[in-house]
This record gives structure tokens, sequence and C-alpha cells, in this order.
């Protein structure tokens, strides 16, 4: 089926438009459709986030000098890795990078402080057939598993007080 707009190319976009007079069916083009103002792969934004924040991650790097001067204890990531994938290496690089970090986040958001409302999990309701305790020592088997030894040591004092 041809593009209903300029009648040389296959139509790969089938859009209805809903008019005082009744429905409008148009077969569009991917290059006729962007040209709409219909979003397609033509259309979709060129700008990524890493693009987005170069700006501010170069005058980030500029500020703290080479930008390999700092490096994550745990991952060995520096300052230029973040500036040029736009991704730290692991979680410690928050720690790491930390001061950087909050001049970027204050430039990018106006603040390096959360303001919002605080995650709070959800109550635990025992699952079919089993109960609150087993379902308390698996989270706690998977929290050593993923070494999240804060949430680990609550677990067990949790179990500790129902037992």
């Amino acid at each position: 089926m041809l593009c209903d707009n300029c009648r040389e190319r296959d139509a790969v976009i089938y859009v209805k438009k809903i008019v005082d007079k009744g429905p409008i069916e148009l077969n569009l083009c991917e290059k006729c459709a962007a040209e709409k103002g219909y979003e397609t792969t033509v259309s979709a934004p060129k700008h990524s986030l890493v693009e987005f924040l170069m700006p501010a991650q170069k005058q980030l790097l500029s500020a703290a000098g080479s930008g390999d001067s700092i490096r994550c204890a745990f991952c060995s990531s520096t300052l230029r890795d973040f500036s040029s994938t736009g991704r730290l290496g692991c979680a410690r690089c928050y720690s790491a990078f930390e001061a950087s970090l909050r001049d970027l986040l204050r430039r990018v958001h106006g603040s390096s402080r959360h303001v919002g409302r605080k995650y709070e999990a959800p109550e635990l309701t025992p699952a079919p057939g089993g109960s609150v305790l087993n379902e308390l020592r698996d989270r706690l088997r998977r929290a050593v598993e993923g070494e999240q030894f804060e949430l680990a040591a609550e677990l067990r004092d949790r179990i500790k007080v129902i037992e």
C-alpha cells in the first residue's frame, strides 16, 4: 500500500483521526509521518542522556584536573570513564566521586539533596502455604548473597524477635 500523502513510498504507519465530519484514516510512510508530527524512528529524539550531560561532565573533569586522578578503589573506574560513558562502574563509585557528583547533581537538578518521599518497603504478608518466618529467612539469604549486610542484620533481628 502506498503512502496517502506522497504516493511514492510504502505506507508503514496507520493513523486514524476523529474530526467533526467523522473518522479520517491515513496510511503514511515514515518520512511523511515524521513531517506531520507523528513519532517514528525517523523523528526519534537525536539526543541521548549522555549528550545532555556531556557539557556538565566536561566542566566536572576540568575542575577535578585530568579526570584520572580520582579512582574507585573497588572497580578502578575514573571520572574520565564516567564522562565518556555516562555510567559509573559500581555502587561504590558514588562514594569515591562524591564531591564531583554533588556538583554535577546540583547543576543538573538544582540541588544535591533528595526532598521527595522516602521509599518504604511493603508490609510482609505470609505467602500462601508459607509463613512470615520462612519469608524472612528467604529474604535474609538473598540479602547475604547480595552483600546487603545492613538489610541482613535487620532481617536477622526480626527473625530473632519472631522466634
